[in-house]
């Protein structure tokens, strides 16, 4: 039964997480923390910085991540295939329709609708990850007492490193975890 719940857990958040794995972050922590309670906030956000640190899309490694924590590595299969099987059936059959009808202004103006939706899903996604790690809460249970002042300096710093100084990427992760430490 197990299997099964973990099959259709991520073939629901990847079936619906437009916009690529950030966009899905929202979907893998209702799933994973609220609805199944397979793992805790903590442990999610800790799942969250495993998942954005290995190679690979964030959300497939999450499912690989929670299917392993949760069911061994049957459970990773079934998470990571429940997680592509979806998107990549829909993919391949909007890809027919939009090679037969591109021209079309529905199409055109469908496209352009979903550009602000897959804008604000990411930047939801950008929002929890921020307040699970500056409060060490979700954005619902937001509490002032929880706030980390380290977790801040960290995040500000980083941001100010990444934009205003171009520095790397991987040498900012690496910075944060050294200071984090």
């Amino acid at each position: 039964m197990i299997y099964l719940q973990l099959f259709l857990a991520f073939a629901q958040i990847g079936l619906f997480s437009f916009g690529g794995g950030y966009a899905a972050v929202p979907l893998i922590q209702s799933q994973i923390v609220e609805i199944h309670h397979w793992m805790k906030m903590d442990q999610f956000a800790d799942l969250i910085t495993i998942a954005e640190m290995t190679p690979g899309p964030i959300a497939i490694n999450c499912a690989t991540f929670v299917g392993q924590q949760v069911a061994g590595v049957p459970g990773a299969i079934l998470c990571t295939l429940g997680y592509v099987a979806p998107p990549v059936l829909v993919a391949l059959f909007l890809i027919r329709l939009y090679m037969k009808y591109r021209n079309l202004r529905v199409v055109q103006g469908m496209i352009t609708g979903l550009r602000p939706a897959i804008v604000a899903m990411i930047a939801s996604a950008a929002l929890s990850l921020l307040v699970l790690a500056v409060f060490d809460s979700s954005l619902a249970q937001l509490q002032i007492t929880d706030f980390h002042a380290v977790e801040a300096v960290i995040f500000v710093v980083s941001l100010v490193l990444l934009r205003k100084f171009k520095v790397h990427p991987i040498a900012v992760i690496f910075g944060s975890g050294l200071v984090g430490t």
